[in-house]
């Protein structure tokens, strides 16, 4: 009678409201496992010296030790990656080097900044269809050893349209033309990136991540031997103590020859280097296996914007999954935007109206 009842609530339509979105079902698309290694600064920090299968190992190797269940449950495993120079053979090869046995498929998806959100969507829509019950999503990505370089040459046959040529401008770029087109001033830009240091700082210090964070073994080279040697990295390495907008203030401009000028080392994100993963399975699945449940799935939202703009994809993303959701703006608690320069957080921010606080 219960099933009944659930399956003449569907079809009857979605409830509206943040009760709605609440409400538990068997069916609901949980997540069980939530890690990421240390995110540390390319080329200097912790994991310079990692590759990408040796990061994916060890995110592997973790997420077998933190999962709390048996590897040869896992239906599939999807793994968000953009900068890789060739062919994600590592994917599979490093799962099973972990410990997954080999009748866990493994599959790859780029959605370049969103790639590792994909592996969760990817995984949890899955999980929703019925084909699986269980699932890993990856993120991975070793800056360090693939630097973003810009677009490849492009064809003549696509590069003579305009918008197809933008795409393979680089990111600093469209940080400009969103700054200068939307009229996001310096002071605004540096005034996000100060607050987003101090709070990084405050986190750190409080120990805010030690139950996110698992320990790195990776490889580092001794500097007058060249040696490698393991080490372990337990902390992310690029939170800078002390940021004050004032010191902000004094940083130069990145690409002064583009728009205004206005984006600097100080407010656009580093260089990155780290990985993460999540367990993700059916509520049913979940309460059958004991496990603890940290989240629930509901939805997401893709917009495609014009690319030299790319950054203010959140501005159309976000009211669409709202919309998906049945729920308001104002009935959201907590927004994360991961974007890489303040200037697409700060239009973000003031053209849907968040409060700063919830951000």
């Amino acid at each position: 009678m219960e099933r009944v009842k659930q399956l003449a609530a569907h079809f009857t339509g979605p409830s509206q409201g943040r009760a709605a979105l609440e409400r538990k079902s068997p069916d609901d698309v949980v997540i069980t496992m939530a890690i990421r290694s240390p995110l540390c600064k390319a080329k200097k920090g912790g994991f310079r010296d990692a590759r990408t299968d040796e990061l994916m190992l060890e995110m592997y190797k973790q997420s077998i030790a933190h999962s709390n269940i048996d590897p040869s449950l896992v239906g599939d495993i999807c793994v968000g990656t953009v900068l890789t120079p060739d062919a994600m053979y590592a994917a599979r090869s490093a799962a099973i080097a972990a410990g997954y046995p080999d009748t866990v498929p493994v599959q790859v998806i780029n959605r370049f900044c969103s790639s590792g959100l994909m592996a969760v969507t990817t995984i949890a829509n899955q999980i929703r269809s019925g084909q699986i019950e269980i699932g890993l999503a990856v993120g991975v990505e070793s800056m360090s050893e693939n630097p973003d370089k810009g677009g490849p040459a492009q064809s003549e046959l696509i590069s003579v349209n305009p918008a197809a040529c933008d795409c393979k401008e680089r990111m600093g770029w469209t940080s400009e033309n969103v700054a200068s087109d939307f009229n996001i001033t310096r002071a605004e830009q540096d005034e996000f990136a100060a607050t987003s240091f101090q709070r990084a700082e405050h986190a750190q210090k409080s120990r805010y991540f030690v139950k996110e964070i698992v320990p790195f073994t990776v490889f580092q080279k001794d500097p007058s031997t060249g040696e490698r040697k393991r080490v372990v990295v337990t902390e992310d390495d690029g939170i800078r103590p002390g940021t004050t907008l004032e010191g902000l203030m004094k940083i130069k401009s990145a690409f002064p020859q583009w728009g205004n000028g206005t984006t600097t080392g100080g407010n656009a994100s580093q260089i990155t280097d780290g990985a993460a993963a999540i367990l993700l399975m059916s509520r049913r699945k979940a309460e059958e296996l004991g496990l603890k449940i940290l989240a629930k799935h509901h939805t997401t939202a893709v917009a495609g914007v014009p690319p030299r703009i790319m950054g203010v994809g959140p501005v159309y993303a976000i009211p669409m999954a709202l919309k998906n959701s049945g729920i308001s703006s104002n009935e959201v608690d907590l927004y994360e935007i991961n974007e890489a320069f303040a200037s697409q957080c700060v239009y973000t921010i003031k053209k849907l109206e968040i409060p700063r606080d919830k951000v």
